[in-house]
């Protein structure tokens, strides 16, 4: 009985252990600007697939957490790199929310989901400040290092599309 009891514990713990709540990364989140300053999300697609994406206020206090933009992609976006305008209408893209005004000292979170929850994308955190600091070709996304802290870092669009799908 004993054994019995033990086995079913060990089994429970395995299961426990291995089996998570959250979906599996298959693409990361950046964002850039326009030359005219407009606010681009940035998709790079690394595995399966890509439905839509969306920026929220990003906060500890799940109450706080409010969407203030949403995107659906007219096609799935699979393998490869997605851009589009979070302000305005972008081609191949059907704006479900569109985008709030963003505010000063408020850190948003972009990142992107596939309709059935089988995978997402990383998100990227910033502030209007951090979107200030971007230029053209920049893309601001999340690094993660070997030992698996997170941090945000700014690459060309030619790296981020080099290095994007290292870690996913």
């Amino acid at each position: 009985m004993f054994r019995r009891f033990v086995g079913a514990v060990s089994v429970s713990v395995a299961l426990a252990t291995t089996s998570g709540c959250t979906v599996p990364d298959d693409a990361v989140a950046g964002i850039s600007v326009t030359a005219d300053g407009h606010l681009l999300g940035v998709m790079m697609v690394c595995g399966h697939q890509i439905d839509g994406a969306t920026l929220y206020v990003d906060s500890d206090d799940v109450d706080k957490q409010v969407t203030v933009g949403s995107w659906t992609a007219d096609q799935p976006l699979t393998s490869g790199l997605a851009t589009w305008t979070l302000d305005s209408p972008a081609a191949g893209w059907t704006t479900t929310r569109s985008l709030a005004p963003l505010t000063a000292k408020t850190t948003y979170a972009l990142y992107g989901w596939t309709k059935d929850n089988s995978s997402s994308a990383s998100s990227i955190s910033f502030t209007l400040a951090d979107r200030d600091r971007l230029t053209p070709g920049k893309v601001r996304c999340e690094s993660i290092s070997d030992n698996g802290d997170e941090s945000a870092i700014t690459l060309s669009i030619e790296d981020f599309k080099a290095t994007a799908c290292q870690n996913t």
